[in-house]
């Protein structure tokens, strides 16, 4: 039986579609590989913004109407946003390791962590 399989010539696909192509028959060499990104540059000379209204915004014109959701509360230690805040130092954390941080900080660091927020108040 092994010699009659031998002898049967199989006949394969050159091309399976459950395989995946390699990057190198998908794209021959010196062909662009992917998504081509334009600069402001760019895609202020495709467009045509003379003929849009003033009021619209656009890349030309970045001024907009202030957004109508709240602002998002950011941890004054790392920078993720911040569920929580504590009412003795009035900084802002994201969890408990944070929050045993800010408890331990002296009155000095909590002062400079408030004025870079701009919310500099004066602690007891």
């Amino acid at each position: 039986m092994e010699q009659q399989v031998m002898e049967s010539e199989m006949i394969l696909p050159t091309h399976l579609s459950f395989k995946k192509i390699q990057m190198h028959d998908k794209y021959p060499k010196g062909q662009a590989r992917g998504r081509h990104w334009k600069h402001l540059k760019q895609i202020i000379q495709a467009e045509n913004y003379q003929n849009y209204p003033p009021h619209q915004p656009n890349y030309v014109n970045i001024e907009s109407p202030p957004s109508m959701h709240p602002r998002k509360q950011i941890c004054d230690i790392t920078g993720f946003e911040a569920p929580y805040s504590d009412p003795r130092t009035h900084l802002r954390y994201a969890n408990t390791e944070v929050f045993k941080l800010i408890r331990s900080l002296p009155n000095e660091y909590v002062q400079r962590y408030l004025a870079l927020r701009n919310a500099a108040v004066v602690l007891k």
